[in-house]
Protein backbone atom coordinates (compact mmCIF):
# COMPACT_ATOMS: atom_id res chain seq x y z
CA UNK A 1 0.00 0.00 0.00
CA UNK A 2 2.84 2.31 1.01
CA UNK A 3 4.46 1.57 -2.19
CA UNK A 4 1.49 2.23 -4.42
CA UNK A 5 0.74 5.62 -3.18
CA UNK A 6 4.74 6.47 -3.51
CA UNK A 7 4.32 5.61 -7.05
CA UNK A 8 0.77 7.47 -7.31
CA UNK A 9 2.67 10.85 -6.15
CA UNK A 10 5.69 10.16 -8.41
CA UNK A 11 3.00 9.85 -11.39
CA UNK A 12 1.24 13.03 -10.15
CA UNK A 13 4.58 14.57 -9.91
CA UNK A 14 5.59 13.56 -13.19
CA UNK A 15 2.41 14.78 -14.57
CA UNK A 16 2.85 18.50 -12.98
CA UNK A 17 6.45 18.30 -14.38
CA UNK A 18 5.66 16.95 -18.56
CA UNK A 19 2.40 18.82 -18.78
CA UNK A 20 2.98 22.35 -16.95
CA UNK A 21 6.47 23.55 -16.24
CA UNK A 22 8.38 21.57 -18.82
CA UNK A 23 6.70 23.29 -22.16
CA UNK A 24 7.32 26.28 -20.75
CA UNK A 25 11.09 25.69 -19.44
CA UNK A 26 10.31 26.34 -15.63
CA UNK A 27 12.14 24.75 -13.45
CA UNK A 28 10.66 22.68 -10.27
CA UNK A 29 13.09 22.37 -6.98
CA UNK A 30 15.95 20.37 -6.41
CA UNK A 31 17.21 17.61 -8.59
CA UNK A 32 14.52 17.47 -10.59
CA UNK A 33 14.74 21.08 -11.49
CA UNK A 34 18.09 20.29 -12.60
CA UNK A 35 17.29 17.21 -14.81
CA UNK A 36 14.60 19.39 -16.32
CA UNK A 37 17.72 22.28 -17.22
CA UNK A 38 19.62 19.69 -18.66
CA UNK A 39 16.46 18.04 -20.33
CA UNK A 40 15.47 21.44 -22.20
CA UNK A 41 19.32 21.91 -23.04
CA UNK A 42 20.32 18.59 -24.41
CA UNK A 43 18.42 16.05 -26.42
CA UNK A 44 18.48 13.26 -23.26
CA UNK A 45 14.84 12.73 -21.22
CA UNK A 46 14.54 14.49 -18.21
CA UNK A 47 13.60 10.98 -16.70
CA UNK A 48 17.06 9.92 -17.44
CA UNK A 49 18.65 12.46 -15.76
CA UNK A 50 16.23 12.67 -13.13
CA UNK A 51 17.78 8.67 -12.56
CA UNK A 52 21.70 9.11 -13.28
CA UNK A 53 21.71 12.35 -10.74
CA UNK A 54 20.16 10.66 -7.86
CA UNK A 55 22.25 7.49 -8.09
CA UNK A 56 25.03 8.51 -6.56
CA UNK A 57 22.73 10.57 -3.22
CA UNK A 58 21.09 7.59 -2.78
CA UNK A 59 24.49 5.14 -2.38
CA UNK A 60 26.00 8.31 -0.55
CA UNK A 61 22.41 8.15 1.36
CA UNK A 62 22.28 4.09 2.34
CA UNK A 63 25.71 4.87 4.33
CA UNK A 64 24.53 7.75 6.20
CA UNK A 65 20.96 7.90 6.43
CA UNK A 66 20.63 3.71 6.39
CA UNK A 67 18.61 1.31 4.57
CA UNK A 68 15.36 1.47 4.95
CA UNK A 69 14.80 5.41 4.11
CA UNK A 70 16.94 4.88 1.00
CA UNK A 71 15.14 1.71 -0.14
CA UNK A 72 11.75 4.09 0.18
CA UNK A 73 13.73 6.75 -1.67
CA UNK A 74 14.63 4.40 -4.44
CA UNK A 75 10.62 3.20 -5.51
CA UNK A 76 10.29 6.63 -5.57
CA UNK A 77 12.91 7.87 -7.42
CA UNK A 78 12.77 5.01 -9.89
CA UNK A 79 9.07 5.33 -10.40
CA UNK A 80 9.42 9.28 -11.28
CA UNK A 81 12.52 8.83 -13.65
CA UNK A 82 10.15 6.10 -15.08
CA UNK A 83 7.07 8.52 -15.58
CA UNK A 84 8.79 11.67 -16.71
CA UNK A 85 10.49 9.18 -19.52
CA UNK A 86 6.95 7.85 -20.48
CA UNK A 87 4.57 10.48 -20.40
CA UNK A 88 4.93 12.95 -23.10
CA UNK A 89 5.83 16.69 -23.01
CA UNK A 90 2.27 18.51 -23.90
CA UNK A 91 1.34 22.14 -23.03
CA UNK A 92 -1.99 22.22 -21.69
CA UNK A 93 -2.29 25.92 -21.53
CA UNK A 94 -0.21 28.55 -23.25
CA UNK A 95 -0.64 30.75 -19.97
CA UNK A 96 2.60 30.96 -18.34
CA UNK A 97 1.27 32.30 -15.07
CA UNK A 98 -1.52 28.71 -14.93
CA UNK A 99 1.22 26.55 -15.57
CA UNK A 100 3.59 27.93 -13.13
CA UNK A 101 0.59 27.86 -10.57
CA UNK A 102 -0.79 24.86 -11.47
CA UNK A 103 2.58 22.73 -11.75
CA UNK A 104 3.66 23.82 -8.60
CA UNK A 105 0.83 22.93 -6.50
CA UNK A 106 0.23 20.02 -8.28
CA UNK A 107 3.78 19.09 -7.90
CA UNK A 108 3.73 19.80 -4.29
CA UNK A 109 0.61 17.72 -3.73
CA UNK A 110 2.83 14.48 -5.38
CA UNK A 111 5.66 15.46 -3.77
CA UNK A 112 3.62 15.75 -0.19
CA UNK A 113 2.35 11.96 -0.76
CA UNK A 114 5.70 10.99 -1.56
CA UNK A 115 6.98 12.34 1.66
CA UNK A 116 4.23 11.35 3.90
CA UNK A 117 4.62 7.59 3.17
CA UNK A 118 8.19 7.31 2.03
CA UNK A 119 9.87 10.77 4.01
CA UNK A 120 12.00 11.60 1.31
CA UNK A 121 11.60 12.10 -2.43
CA UNK A 122 15.53 11.89 -2.73
CA UNK A 123 18.06 14.20 -4.37
CA UNK A 124 18.38 17.20 -2.58
CA UNK A 125 16.44 15.94 0.41
CA UNK A 126 19.15 13.57 1.40
CA UNK A 127 22.00 16.38 1.56
CA UNK A 128 19.63 18.39 3.41
CA UNK A 129 18.66 15.73 6.33
CA UNK A 130 22.02 15.01 6.41
CA UNK A 131 23.23 18.34 6.95
CA UNK A 132 20.02 19.09 9.84
CA UNK A 133 21.02 15.81 11.43
CA UNK A 134 24.70 17.57 12.56
CA UNK A 135 23.63 21.24 12.43
CA UNK A 136 21.26 23.47 13.95
CA UNK A 137 20.04 24.47 10.41
CA UNK A 138 16.60 23.53 9.04
CA UNK A 139 16.03 21.07 6.40
CA UNK A 140 13.47 23.96 4.68
CA UNK A 141 16.48 26.70 5.07
CA UNK A 142 18.85 24.54 3.41
CA UNK A 143 16.58 23.40 0.64
CA UNK A 144 15.76 27.21 0.63
CA UNK A 145 19.22 27.85 0.07
CA UNK A 146 20.00 24.85 -3.00
CA UNK A 147 16.77 26.18 -4.43
CA UNK A 148 18.05 29.48 -4.56
CA UNK A 149 20.78 28.42 -6.97
CA UNK A 150 18.73 26.70 -8.94
CA UNK A 151 16.72 29.88 -9.66
CA UNK A 152 20.05 31.86 -10.42
CA UNK A 153 21.16 29.19 -12.60
CA UNK A 154 17.23 29.44 -14.15
CA UNK A 155 17.79 33.19 -15.28
CA UNK A 156 21.24 33.20 -16.58
CA UNK A 157 20.33 30.35 -18.77
CA UNK A 158 17.03 31.32 -19.99
CA UNK A 159 16.02 34.95 -18.57
CA UNK A 160 14.68 36.52 -15.86
CA UNK A 161 11.56 36.71 -16.00
CA UNK A 162 11.78 32.55 -16.64
CA UNK A 163 14.01 32.64 -13.16
CA UNK A 164 10.71 34.70 -11.08
CA UNK A 165 8.60 32.36 -12.62
CA UNK A 166 10.63 29.12 -11.53
CA UNK A 167 10.98 30.71 -7.80
CA UNK A 168 6.96 31.43 -7.46
CA UNK A 169 6.81 27.72 -8.71
CA UNK A 170 9.41 26.48 -6.28
CA UNK A 171 7.22 28.44 -3.46
CA UNK A 172 4.12 27.06 -4.31
CA UNK A 173 5.10 23.50 -4.20
CA UNK A 174 6.30 24.16 -0.92
CA UNK A 175 3.42 25.31 0.30
CA UNK A 176 1.50 22.53 -1.03
CA UNK A 177 3.73 20.10 0.93
CA UNK A 178 3.51 21.79 3.83
CA UNK A 179 -0.48 21.47 3.29
CA UNK A 180 -0.34 17.69 2.36
CA UNK A 181 2.77 16.24 4.64
CA UNK A 182 2.54 19.19 8.11
CA UNK A 183 2.19 22.40 8.33
CA UNK A 184 5.45 23.26 10.72
CA UNK A 185 9.13 22.74 10.34
CA UNK A 186 9.74 21.69 13.64
CA UNK A 187 7.66 19.45 15.85
CA UNK A 188 7.80 18.04 19.55
CA UNK A 189 6.92 14.31 19.81
CA UNK A 190 6.44 12.87 22.74
CA UNK A 191 6.21 8.87 22.74
CA UNK A 192 4.62 6.94 26.07
CA UNK A 193 6.68 3.54 25.80
CA UNK A 194 7.51 0.53 27.98
CA UNK A 195 10.91 -0.05 25.50
CA UNK A 196 12.04 2.57 25.93
CA UNK A 197 16.06 1.95 26.33
CA UNK A 198 15.60 0.24 22.95
CA UNK A 199 14.05 2.55 21.47
CA UNK A 200 16.44 5.59 22.76
CA UNK A 201 19.59 3.74 21.82
CA UNK A 202 18.47 3.33 18.11
CA UNK A 203 16.87 6.81 17.95
CA UNK A 204 20.48 8.28 19.27
CA UNK A 205 22.50 6.10 16.64
CA UNK A 206 20.15 7.24 14.19
CA UNK A 207 18.34 10.68 14.03
CA UNK A 208 21.11 13.02 16.09
CA UNK A 209 18.11 14.83 18.16
CA UNK A 210 18.48 15.17 22.08
CA UNK A 211 15.91 12.72 23.87
CA UNK A 212 14.98 13.66 27.27
CA UNK A 213 13.38 10.91 29.11
CA UNK A 214 11.17 10.51 32.29
CA UNK A 215 9.18 7.83 33.85
CA UNK A 216 5.53 7.48 34.25
CA UNK A 217 2.60 5.65 34.87
CA UNK A 218 -0.11 4.02 32.93
CA UNK A 219 -3.54 5.36 34.87
CA UNK A 220 -5.41 2.78 34.28
CA UNK A 221 -3.07 -0.32 34.25
CA UNK A 222 -0.26 1.49 36.64
CA UNK A 223 2.11 -0.10 34.39
CA UNK A 224 5.19 1.64 34.79
CA UNK A 225 6.27 3.58 31.37
CA UNK A 226 9.11 5.63 29.79
CA UNK A 227 7.86 9.01 28.25
CA UNK A 228 9.94 10.07 25.06
CA UNK A 229 10.11 13.73 24.26
CA UNK A 230 12.37 15.36 21.63
CA UNK A 231 12.19 17.69 18.64
CA UNK A 232 12.91 16.69 15.08
CA UNK A 233 12.25 18.40 11.95
CA UNK A 234 9.01 17.53 10.05
CA UNK A 235 10.95 14.77 7.90
CA UNK A 236 12.23 12.98 10.53
CA UNK A 237 8.93 11.81 12.28
CA UNK A 238 7.78 9.41 9.70
CA UNK A 239 11.61 7.93 10.79
CA UNK A 240 11.05 7.59 14.21
CA UNK A 241 7.36 6.57 14.05
CA UNK A 242 8.73 3.27 12.41
CA UNK A 243 11.94 2.91 14.81
CA UNK A 244 9.10 3.25 17.54
CA UNK A 245 6.95 0.66 16.13
CA UNK A 246 9.22 -1.75 15.80
CA UNK A 247 10.34 -1.86 19.02
CA UNK A 248 6.89 -1.27 20.85
CA UNK A 249 3.51 -1.54 18.13
CA UNK A 250 1.32 -0.20 21.24
CA UNK A 251 3.44 2.79 22.29
CA UNK A 252 1.97 5.84 22.37
CA UNK A 253 2.97 9.02 20.07
CA UNK A 254 1.93 12.77 20.59
CA UNK A 255 3.03 15.30 18.04
CA UNK A 256 2.73 18.79 18.28
CA UNK A 257 3.90 21.95 17.12
CA UNK A 258 7.21 23.83 18.23
CA UNK A 259 6.88 27.84 18.31
CA UNK A 260 10.46 28.10 18.81
CA UNK A 261 13.95 26.09 20.11
CA UNK A 262 15.98 27.54 22.15
CA UNK A 263 19.00 25.16 23.00
CA UNK A 264 21.16 22.35 21.79
CA UNK A 265 18.91 21.07 18.70
CA UNK A 266 21.46 18.44 17.68
CA UNK A 267 23.50 16.34 19.87
CA UNK A 268 26.24 17.30 17.92
CA UNK A 269 26.31 20.64 18.68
Amino acid sequence: MKNLVVVLGSLIVAFAFNFFLVPHEILSSGISGIAILLGILTPFDTGIYNFLLNVPLLILGYFKLGRAIVVNTLVCVFSLSLFLFLLPVIAITDNMLLSTVFGGGIGGLGVGLILKFAGTSGGLDIIAIMISRVSSFSIGLLLTGMNGIIVLISGFVFDWEIALYTMLSIYITGKMIDTVFTDHVKLTMQIVTTEGQAIREELLGSIYRGITITKGYGGYTMEEKYILMMVLTRYETMHVKKIVRKHDPNAFINIYETIEVDGKFSVNN
